[in-house]
């Protein structure tokens, strides 16, 4: 059985092709980075290193790569050949990746080949819809017509922390040892192998908006807090009292707005929350803030990790305080070589907090969680 995956980078070498090749797969990368896919080439293998008291490491093999910016033709005939196509690139990036799908479905209708998934593995609501749409932007009506029928991109919710690292072996990848990937199950061809370690579900969304906001919510809140005490790490961050709290604060509110929503069972989602924050504690990791607090301007989109549990917390009336600190506290957020933490930080000196907020929460001024936003930035700008 053979995989393309689109994404060589920690996540992809370290999480969903670690568990494809587990399932017997033979896993070709896509990937940019040169060096990366040389490497892949030349050794067919690479480690995967648990961070944990053991460092147990699996040698994962079977795998090669190719060069998505100059290897187009054989990306399209991986994918024409392929079993499962998978993704881990961030959602921003599957506009340039639906290109080569399309035209690899294309050779697959011409082939008569036989049934294929699509799963993005991003984090966001609906990744492998969204995918669906792109690639089907690039199809003409047959092409859509066999998609329809033959092609499925099944959503799914992925968790595991894979901090930025760098080790004498490029190839080298250390990862948390928790990890949970779901897959909707209703999306599924009639068809279709099961992956080891996925999790098949009737209802993602739950799953979907438990891990986001929760884990990249309580992440962020992490980062943001953390900067403000400059700290470096997350791990460093998660070390003192006040960060800590406010952290628990902020998943006690989403805990309150997704067990009212989806109906989670209240003391299953506290041992969920107290987890996620023994994973943020792990000395074994090194998650620099700089990573986890990057790109502001997405974290604080209307449907991503703060703005919409904000919001659903001053409708459902849960709370919304310290997710309105956590907003406020992005706006402090100032990493050199982030593009979206320049454009904020312009875009605060020129309009102002409050316009700045709203331009990029999409939260009118008038609404009561952009008034406790501009309260808590009030707060925080006079400990500075």
């Amino acid at each position: 059985m053979k995989a393309v995956h689109f994404g060589a980078g920690n996540i992809g070498r370290g999480f969903i092709g670690l568990l494809l090749a587990r399932s017997g797969y033979e896993v070709c990368f896509a990937d940019v980075n040169e060096r990366l896919v040389e490497a892949l080439k030349e050794r067919k293998e690479y480690p995967v290193t648990l961070a944990d008291e053991k460092q147990e490491t699996t040698i994962v093999t079977g795998v090669t790569a190719v060069n998505s910016n100059t290897e187009t033709a054989e990306l399209v005939e991986a994918i024409a050949e392929a079993d499962l196509v998978t993704t881990a690139v961030g959602v921003s990036i599957l506009k340039h990746i639906a290109g080569a799908i399309a035209n690899g479905i294309i050779q697959r209708a011409e082939r008569g080949s036989a049934p294929l998934h699509i799963i993005a593995c991003e984090n966001a609501i609906g990744a492998s819809s969204q995918l669906k749409q792109l690639v089907y932007e690039q199809l003409d009506a047959e092409g859509r017509k066999y998609a329809d029928e033959h092609i499925a991109f099944p959503d799914a919710a992925v968790d595991r922390i894979v901090p930025l690292q760098q080790h004498e072996d490029i190839l080298k990848v250390v990862v948390e040892p928790f990890f949970e990937w779901v897959v909707d199950k209703s999306q599924l061809l009639p068809e279709h192998r099961v992956i080891e370690g996925v999790k098949y579900v009737e209802h993602l969304e739950p799953y979907i908006e438990r891990k986001l906001f929760t884990v990249n919510t309580g992440h962020c809140s992490a980062a943001y807090i953390g900067n403000l005490h400059e700290y470096d790490t997350i791990q460093t961050a998660m070390n003192d009292a006040e960060v800590v709290n406010h952290v628990a604060s902020v998943l006690k509110e989403t805990g309150a707005m997704l067990v009212a929503k989806h109906g989670f069972d209240s003391k299953e989602h506290e041992v969920y929350i107290a987890t996620t924050l023994e994973r943020f504690r792990n000395p074994a990791l090194k998650d620099e803030v700089a990573r986890v607090g990057r790109s502001p301007i997405r974290k604080l989109s209307p449907l991503d990790r703060l703005t919409l549990p904000a919001l659903r917390g001053h409708e459902l009336g849960t709370g919304y305080l310290y997710l309105a600190r956590t907003m406020a506290a992005a706006l402090f957020f100032n990493a050199a070589d982030d593009p979206e933490a320049n454009e904020v930080q312009t875009t605060l000196k020129e309009h102002g907090p409050a316009y700045t907020i709203s331009k990029y929460s999409q939260i009118p001024d008038s609404h009561p969680v952009h008034q406790e936003v501009m309260k808590q930035y009030e707060i925080l700008q006079s400990r500075i």
